[in-house]
């Protein structure tokens, strides 16, 4: 067993979320302002503020933002790391040394190997005991199969249980003890709900809605057997509901489907007359809560201050605990008194928009009417009660502050005019941020991604630096609907930089007007490619300086060099396929000679989404045409970095980095 001594943290980011089933605890993974990632371990009290604590582990080492976890109501925490098709679970634990301080105690429990491995926690009322299973492992091959062992805590050899054909995902308890367990399996082109027996192996059909549909269990209760369903076979995909076992038939009420709107049921919690449901609410940047039982036949507001929910939780008798994150509000726990929300009542009606300069107006709902008029009070963009704003029913834990005198920067969610319609963009600065002295045009990553109304370290620090930042989701990006998300599917740098150049070419003209200088550009990822086309495309006049991060330089040249996921991801989304335009290829090494803005190229060594590779030729062409390094370019390499550079260790350094460059322009 290995210590290492507990020291307190502050923690900036936290993902991976996971609760105990009883609700006693709950972990993630959280990065403090230096970087590295960490364990964190939460205590949930049932009458009280919940309340973390770090697990660092020994040697100043950090934990891989890909690890799984899984939460036991003892306080440990199940952690499995993968490295290829190898699989190292071990514990984390508090422990106390010699000495009487408190320390953490790391386990090895035991190494699995398979091309992909999960791991689900068992249900509370599961069998406990030193040598009870504390949690379910998935392990699925290229046959394809499915494997599943039951893993205990006192390091005995995972015991496997049931290995069956087929890809299978989901998973959900149809039982107290751990007995039956409800899987996605994935085969034929469709997805369909079984159900394995973990006491024989078994593997039997569960929903099969329609001839060809895609069906999949999201809730269940043992108890009351009440069932939320997702399923394509009333045409399109949606929400349902019934009674495993029951005559009747599953419904699909209309006001649980919304075109354009992401509604994921997150948890259930029956009551006497019946189950209540809390659905998140995502569309674009931002997400809400809301309320549905069967019985009334529709969907109550919950007034949750404006940012971005989690999609997981658990609802008990202390409340339903869901992670929350705003611009000025790092990561941590909510427990919201669902009662006392709706007691509170919904946010005030919206008033008329004030227009902006750029056509630039308060976020409007984009969504059909019936969604905002009939279905609910509500509707994404309308006021609600600010994160500061004292409110029955809602409580934030574990939200890091910012240092002493410091403050952490607020955003905003604006609409602008787009070529081919409006784009919502996340925006620091506030009302002024057109005209403040520096302003940057950030680009996300992914393509399947989109800026949130979340905490984001590097944002905040470029606010930090005065720096007015513009985040727009160009199409291409996720939360606004199928078209939106895949106008660039076969056709990167094509729509997005459409948006893109509108938008610098609108901005540009509007600053010049008033004596500033263009904006900037910052990209990371699909966000840096997209970027150094900009910045290639674009007048000299529109761009200041350009700063990106991880870039790779055009879909071929990805296809060529990444690793074998990535590749397939590329082929999936059509980023191999050429553009023909007159603008001509999206390579940026062949446009190279186009970018005469000051640019800075980071990337980490060991990338294993974006080959570093793929900077270092955009260097070497940069010298080849004649640029000097240290004035008209600088190029940082970060040695031991993964793709997820400004979240490791070091990162704090490369976000100052980042800051000063794109309010200065100064690559040296």
């Amino acid at each position: 067993m290995n210590v290492a001594t507990r020291t307190t943290t502050q923690a900036l980011r936290r993902l991976g979320f996971t609760f105990a089933t009883d609700g006693s605890h709950a972990a993630c993974l959280a990065s403090a302002a230096d970087g590295g990632w960490y364990v964190e371990s939460w205590r949930l009290p049932p009458d009280g503020p919940a309340s973390a604590a770090g697990l660092r582990l020994p040697g100043n080492r950090s934990e891989d933002p890909r690890s799984q976890l899984v939460a036991p109501p003892d306080g440990s925490v199940l952690v499995c790391r993968h490295d290829g098709d190898r699989h190292d679970l071990v514990t984390l634990s508090h422990a106390t040394d010699q000495d009487g301080r408190l320390v953490t105690a790391e386990r090895p429990l035991a190494t699995l190997r398979a091309p992909g491995l999960r791991l689900l926690p068992l249900p509370a009322g599961a069998p406990t005991g030193p040598r009870a299973p504390v949690a379910l492992a998935l392990g699925t091959d290229t046959r394809p199969a499915t494997t599943v062992w039951l893993v205990r805590a006192d390091g005995s050899a995972p015991h496997q249980v049931a290995e069956f054909p087929g890809l299978h995902g989901g998973g959900v308890w149809l039982d107290h003890t751990g007995a039956l367990l409800a899987l996605d399996r994935v085969g034929g082109g469709l997805v369909r709900t079984v159900v394995l027996d973990l006491r024989t192996g078994a593997v039997t059909p569960l929903l099969e809605i329609g001839e060809r549909s895609n069906d999949r269990l999201v809730l269940f209760d043992p108890d009351s057997r009440f069932a939320m369903v997702r399923s394509d076979a009333p045409g399109t995909d949606r929400i349902g509901w019934g009674v495993l076992g029951g005559d009747a038939p599953l419904r699909f009420p209309e006001c649980l489907h919304v075109a354009g709107v992401l509604l994921r049921p997150v948890a259930l919690r029956p009551t006497g007359s019946g189950a209540r449901v809390v659905l998140q609410v995502d569309h674009g940047a931002g997400s809400s809560l809301a309320l549905w039982q069967p019985a009334a036949g529709r969907l109550e507001q919950l007034p949750v201050p404006p940012g971005r929910l989690g999609a997981v939780g658990h609802w008990s008798a202390a409340g339903l605990r869901m992670p929350y994150s705003a611009p000025d509000h790092p990561t941590a726990l909510a427990t919201l008194d669902v009662d006392a929300l709706l007691a509170h009542g919904p946010a005030p009606a919206a008033s008329g928009a004030t227009p902006l300069p750029l056509q630039l107006a308060p976020l409007g709902t984009g969504l059909p009417g019936p969604w905002r008029d009939t279905v609910l009070p509500w509707y994404p963009g309308a006021p609600r009660p600010g994160p500061r704003t004292p409110q029955p029913g809602w409580r934030l834990d574990g939200s890091t502050p910012p240092g002493e005198g410091g403050r952490w920067h607020p955003a905003q969610s604006l609409e602008l005019a787009g070529p081919a319609g409006p784009l919502e963009a996340v925006v620091y600065g506030g009302d002024g941020w057109l005209s403040s002295p520096h302003l940057v045009l950030a680009l996300h990553g992914g393509p399947a991604d989109a800026w949130r109304l979340e905490f984001d370290p590097a944002l905040q620090r470029m606010a930090a630096e005065g720096l007015a930042v513009l985040a727009p989701n160009q199409r291409g990006s996720t939360g606004y609907g199928l078209a939106h998300a895949m106008a660039i599917r076969g056709a990167w740098g094509g729509p997005d930089l459409d948006d893109v150049l509108s938008l610098l070419e609108g901005i540009a003209g509007q600053r010049a007007a008033l004596g500033l200088e263009p904006p900037a550009l910052f990209g990371v990822s699909y966000g840096a490619f997209l970027a150094l086309l900009a910045a290639a495309h674009a007048p000299a006049e529109h761009v200041a300086r350009c700063a990106v991060v991880a870039p790779f330089l055009s879909g071929a040249r990805l296809l060529a060099e990444a690793a074998t996921p990535v590749r397939a991801l590329t082929t999936r989304l059509g980023g191999g396929e050429p553009i023909a335009d007159a603008r001509g290829p999206r390579d940026v090494l062949q446009l190279a000679h186009r970018i005469g803005a000051p640019l800075l190229i980071v990337h980490g060594d060991r990338d294993e989404v974006a080959p570093v590779s793929q900077s270092r030729s955009l260097r070497h062409e940069l010298l080849r045409i004649g640029r000097t390094e240290g004035t008209d370019f600088r190029y940082v390499e970060a040695a031991g970095a993964g793709h997820e550079v400004l979240a490791e260790e070091g990162g704090a350094v490369l976000h100052e980095l980042l800051a000063a460059f794109l309010r200065t322009g100064r690559p040296g």
